[in-house]
């Protein structure tokens, strides 16, 4: 086996404004295997600041998951050891799946075969006032039925203006509102937040309060005021005892699944089974990859008939993202299987 890595830096079409600051680019990092016969690819999806596994020594980390490879080291022995470094382990767990594939078909299905489409929640960057109405009013003209607006960047009275005029336009009956606050507010004003955003009739918010803060997350989901979906909360936590009692303490109403974060599918598919077993909701987001990793993630989604709309949106928002067969129609992603990919940027 020889492997590489190789990074790669994604440009934004549009700054993406979040509570956590403005994002203009996004580093991500691909493994590259080759056993003579075939060759197959992985996205590891870092994103600064957020993941598990950002640390001065990733590069580092590569280059010695790629020396054991050359040196014959099983992968799947090597994927179990990668448990503090999510990013890195989704990677590999991928490219070692494409490595069988063909054409990068990881998953087919009729996702894959053009006769299935997955609905997706269109995304609203934070802004000003009128550039998030001018956000809102394009993805319901694309066809959008869920709308996720991330919120707590601006003044909380202007976003919930926002909501609001969106609500006038559009009842809960035509479009769904989902809020992600990114842990913007403090324990202290959340729930009177939550209180409002009920009133406009929101699906639900992800992370109101900072990771970290356990008893005060428990109190506000026991609460029952809005309901309120993990998703920094997961970071980090590889033990499935850990994941137990996180979900047996805090009781959440949705946890929010992105494999880049969490170790892969396998690892994501355990959060998922531990959630399904205790009646709590879930969906699949992206950790803004590349199409690369995105086409993987989708075609994996597809196979789990969740029945949320995921946030597998997120391909166009680069201005130097890969060409594959991923397509947005309509509110949903589809998959062209007489599409071709180019993967040239990478040398491939």
């Amino acid at each position: 086996m020889k492997a590489r890595w190789q990074k790669y830096t994604l440009e934004f079409k549009t700054p993406a404004g979040t509570s956590r600051g403005v994002l203009k680019s996004k580093d991500s990092y691909f493994l590259i295997l080759d056993n003579g016969n075939s060759r197959g690819i992985g996205e590891c999806g870092i994103l600064r600041g957020l993941s598990a596994d950002d640390r001065p020594d990733y590069e580092d980390k590569l280059d010695e998951v790629c020396a054991a490879l050359d040196e014959g080291i099983d992968y799947r022995d090597l994927i179990l050891e990668l448990d503090e470094w999510p990013s890195i382990q989704a990677g590999l767990e991928m490219a070692s799946m494409d490595l069988d594939a063909t054409n990068h078909l990881i998953y087919p299905s009729e996702f894959t075969d053009g006769t299935e489409r997955q609905p997706i929640n269109g995304l609203i960057w934070m802004g000003d006032k009128d550039d998030m109405l001018k956000q809102v009013r394009e993805r319901i003209e694309k066809g959008f039925l869920v709308l996720k607006m991330k919120i707590g960047a601006i003044d909380i009275e202007s976003e919930l203006d926002i909501l609001t005029s969106i609500r006038k336009e559009y009842g809960p009956h035509e479009i769904q509102l989902r809020v992600d606050a990114n842990g913007a507010f403090s324990p202290e004003e959340a729930p009177r937040i939550l209180d409002r955003l009920d009133r406009l009739r929101i699906h639900s918010i992800e992370q109101p309060i900072k990771a970290g803060q356990i008893e005060e997350m428990a109190k506000l989901c026991q609460r029952c005021i809005l309901p309120i979906a993990l998703d920094e909360e997961l970071i980090g936590i590889s033990k499935r005892s850990d994941k137990e009692a996180l979900l047996n303490h805090i009781k959440p109403q949705f946890v929010i699944l992105k494999p880049s974060f969490l170790g892969g599918f396998k690892k994501s598919e355990e959060w998922i089974d531990m959630a399904e077993g205790r009646y709590i909701g879930w969906w699949v987001t992206s950790a803004l990859e590349s199409n690369v990793g995105l086409n993987a993630i989708a075609q994996w989604n597809y196979t789990l008939y969740g029945h949320l709309a995921s946030g597998l949106g997120t391909g166009s928002l680069y201005t130097n993202n890969f060409d594959t067969p991923l397509r947005q129609i309509r509110g949903t992603v589809a998959f062209d299987p007489q599409a071709t990919w180019d993967l040239s940027p990478l040398g491939l």
